[in-house]
């Protein structure tokens, strides 16, 4: 079997599982074991699929051997292998969590046939994002995916999810008119989808055009992304979804967007002439989304608004376009994809044995439940950005990058940032506080609930994961730096592509303190 065929399995798997799944609908039991088994595989692929592009940078393949003009490309390098890797461990463990709850707890009057079909789907989509290798099946990723999780949203038909479900889809749908009308107009100007050929294409037209098109396709993502001022539709539709849709919203479907940003401000518009823009959606966001979530007396709402705030960190990055502020977003994007999860599937927990996430009504969780104030704290201490967790090394990364920069914009982003963290370890101590310290209520000591150990576990197993980022973060950030420098560079990716001598027209490619220059 060629390896590039490796590249079609992260996708094949779980659509293939989700109709297997929907078969299986009246085995609960057996649909279970079918969808773990799958992601197994997937994250087994996402390993294969992380050493090889170690060794060769680039995989592609092209569907039905059509030239990448005219068909369907993907392609994987050191970026999309990263993404691949982490989203997988988190999607496993989090079905793994999602496994061990009742029908009656968490999906009330919707069928948990529907749960496992959809939530494979929604693995599908995110897959086909990270592959693309054209806007518009970059477009179909995010469809599957935001598909998938209309449904997983309003799981068990309350009021209150449908009401947020309903301002979740209207948003999303708003999005993806952008986008469709972004990619019409890049067609238009260019004659082309393919990333590859339109990072050749772009290079040479009209500075005006190119902005218009940057612009459409950037408030395209960062809707998806929750980017301020785009980010209102977030705090208001995630916390309502259970614990473990949630997770995965949280931890996953914002950094799709952040992934298909970066795409976009290094492969297509290299140090595009919006990168004060960028940085003052970085700006706004850390600081607006931090004063929300300090706001708040419900858990999974002030984690909804940090998770607002935090992506600014990772825009951060993008937007200052130098080798190391890219490789900080990268390691900083794997940090954050699994503390945000764990910190969601800790919050499912605390609503499990409290009967609530009302701030104002929990208390004495340290006392009735102390593994879960240690699987909450650990986590939460990470968020924070404590040293030595990989919180703390991506966010020194970060900042490291804006001395390089030295320029007035990056130091302000550098000012903003440590404030942030520091109200974000606020935050943290509000909920240790009222949650864990304060007395608990007659109503919750009362409450005989017996957390099932594969909650415990999979919550266990997530935090080990972004421990593993800590103890290993010099070989990841390494890592991480090598694929700053491909993205930045734009040959490996185009020449992967293309072919070499196509790769030879491109116009510009970024150096290390992020200067565009000839790239011929």
């Amino acid at each position: 079997m060629s390896i590039e065929l490796l590249l079609a399995l992260p996708v094949l798997l779980p659509l293939g599982g989700a109709a297997a799944s929907l078969l299986l609908r009246h085995h609960a039991r057996i649909q279970m074991w079918l969808s773990i088994l799958t992601l197994v595989a997937i994250l087994v692929v996402a390993l294969a699929m992380g050493w090889y592009v170690t060794q060769e940078s680039v995989l592609v393949l092209q569907i039905g051997n059509w030239t990448p003009q005219l068909g369907i490309v993907l392609v994987a390098d050191r970026l999309t292998a990263l993404m691949l890797l982490v989203s997988s461990f988190v999607t496993l463990t989090v079905l793994i969590y999602s496994s061990a709850q009742t029908v009656d707890e968490r999906v009330g009057r919707t069928p948990l046939a529907i749960y496992h079909p959809t939530y494979l789907a929604l693995v599908a989509g995110v897959s086909m994002a990270f592959l693309a290798g054209d806007l518009f099946n970059l477009y179909v990723g995010f469809e599957v995916l935001l598909a998938a999780s209309y449904v997983l949203l309003t799981l068990g038909g309350s009021a209150s999810r449908i009401r947020a479900a309903t301002t979740y889809v209207i948003v999303s749908l708003l999005s993806s008119v952008i986008f469709l009308a972004a990619i019409a107009a890049v067609y238009a100007a260019t004659g082309t989808v393919n990333l590859a050929e339109l990072a050749v294409r772009l290079d040479g037209l009209e500075p005006g055009t190119r902005m218009m098109l940057e612009l459409m396709l950037l408030v395209a993502f960062a809707i998806k992304a929750a980017i301020f001022p785009l980010s209102a539709w977030l705090p208001d539709s995630y916390p309502t979804a259970p614990a473990p849709v949630t997770a995965v919203f949280a931890g996953l479907l914002t950094k799709v967007g952040i992934y298909a940003i970066l795409r976009l401000e290094t492969l297509l518009f290299p140090a595009s002439q919006i990168q004060n823009l960028l940085l003052a959606g970085a700006a706004l966001s850390l600081f607006v989304g931090i004063l929300g979530a300090v706001a708040q007396t419900d858990l999974k709402r002030v984690l909804s608004f940090t998770l607002v705030s935090h992506m600014g960190y990772m825009l951060f990055g993008i937007g200052m376009s130098t080798q190391l502020g890219m490789g900080a977003t990268i390691y900083y994007v794997a940090h954050h994809i699994t503390v945000q999860s764990v910190l969601f599937l800790g919050a499912g927990l605390i609503e499990t044995r409290g009967g609530t996430t009302n701030l104002i009504k929990l208390g004495g969780m340290a006392k009735l439940a102390p593994l879960i104030a240690v699987l909450f704290f650990v986590p939460a201490m990470n968020l924070a950005g404590i040293p030595p967790f990989s919180g703390f090394i991506g966010k020194v990364g970060l900042i490291e990058a804006g001395i390089e920069y030295d320029r007035t914009s990056g130091w302000i982003l550098i000012a903003i940032s440590v404030i942030t963290s520091l109200l974000t370890l606020y935050a943290i101590a509000k909920i240790w506080n009222r949650a864990f310290w304060q007395p608990a209520s007659d109503e919750i000591i009362s409450r005989a609930v017996v957390i099932p150990r594969v909650m415990t576990g999979a919550t266990a197993a997530l935090i080990a994961f972004s421990l593993l980022l800590t103890v290993l973060a010099g070989p990841i950030m390494a890592y991480s730096q090598e694929a700053a420098s491909s993205v930045l560079e734009r040959t490996p990716y185009v020449g992967a592509v293309l072919g070499d001598e196509r790769a030879q027209e491109l116009v510009y490619r970024i150096d290390d303190a992020g200067e565009k220059v000839d790239a011929r």
